[in-house]
């Protein structure tokens, strides 16, 4: 698949396309828990299945978990049964741990698994893409030395923060060539922990290594969508000059005025609140919620539809379906 061809063809189209970023409903339904799906790629590519068996998403994608990459390098993964896995701690404390710090091989923790997950769901989905997941290398160095000290070296010691960078930077990008090598037609990557950061900053300590990534392996095969919930509009700019070809977006924002802000050949997708709206509304709710932002954000054909962040274990089916049922009759009325 061409990939570029298929993101312009959506700009092109009259009607509206969904993507909203979901897995634990496919899981819920088989049923097995979150712990055995992200610990099992069988069961987490059966899930992507399932859902698109159900829904008429314009791609499936696999669960946004942002603690893979970070298991890999060692640190402490917390596994409930039915929740998402959280990183425990973390396993670096000083500059010194980040000049020790060795990058991992592909072969450790869940790696594997992710990419056979990959792997099925890409061999056994043909009518759409399949989009793969990874985290972003700010976000992961933040899992690695603790956010809230990151934030501190970017400002007391921005070399060893940049040391540190270097080697997330070094391992996605590992990753995500592997990832590629699947076969899927690309990857979301999720760096919410850059909406921390001012515009400049966003693109000092994340953009410009993400940049690189984009530039290694983005083509028209294969693109990056690029994940922020953090962004409120304010790191935008530093989105864009990371090349991806799709920005996607949490409720924090105004989708339309980023869509405005933007060139009008990426992607913007999102941003329904994947608790508020997705798990915790009634299907009405949900319906009208969908029905509204389709109508604020109608001026602009990048816009794609989804969901603001993963929809969480639990989201009923009912809203899911209510969410189609609006985009559905939206796109009756054009």
């Amino acid at each position: 698949m061409n990939i570029r061809e298929w993101c312009r063809d959506i700009i092109r189209r009259p009607d509206r396309v969904a993507i909203p970023i979901m897995t634990h409903p496919g899981i819920e339904e088989m049923p097995y828990t979150v712990r055995q799906a992200i610990t099992d790629g069988s069961i987490h590519a059966q899930a992507i299945k399932n859902l698109a068996s159900r829904y008429p998403t314009h791609a499936a994608s696999v669960i946004m978990d942002l603690t893979v990459e970070a298991e890999a390098f060692g640190a402490d993964i917390l596994f409930p049964e039915d929740e998402i896995a959280t990183v425990s701690g973390h396993c670096l404390s000083s500059p010194s741990d980040i000049r020790n710090l060795r990058v991992p091989s592909l072969s450790g923790g869940r790696i594997p698994e992710y990419l056979k997950a990959s792997v099925i769901a890409h061999r056994d989905i043909s009518d759409r893409p399949v989009f793969a997941g990874c985290i972003g290398p700010f976000s992961l160095a933040g899992r690695l030395y603790d956010m809230s000290d990151m934030m501190m070296l970017i400002c007391s010691d921005p070399q060893s923060a940049h040391e540190l960078l270097e080697k997330a930077t070094t391992f996605i990008l590992r990753y995500v060539a592997a990832l590629k090598a699947t076969g899927v037609e690309g990857v979301l990557m999720a760096e919410p922990a850059a909406g921390l950061l001012s515009d400049a900053d966003c693109t000092t300590f994340s953009s410009e290594y993400i940049r690189r990534i984009v530039e290694k392996l983005q083509d028209d095969n294969f693109i990056i969508i690029l994940h922020n919930c953090g962004n409120t509009g304010h790191c935008t700019p530093a989105m864009v000059k990371t090349g991806a070809a799709a920005l996607h977006l949490g409720n924090k924002c105004d989708l339309a005025e980023i869509a405005a802000s933007v060139p009008s050949d990426i992607l913007v997708m999102g941003n329904l609140d994947p608790v508020s709206v997705f798990k915790q509304m009634t299907p009405r709710g949900v319906y009208d919620a969908t029905t509204e932002l389709l109508r604020t954000t109608a001026d602009y054909p990048n816009i794609v539809l989804s969901s603001g962040c993963d929809t969480p274990p639990h989201t009923p089916l009912a809203n899911i379906d209510a969410f189609f049922d609006a985009v559905s009759a939206y796109n009756a009325g054009l």
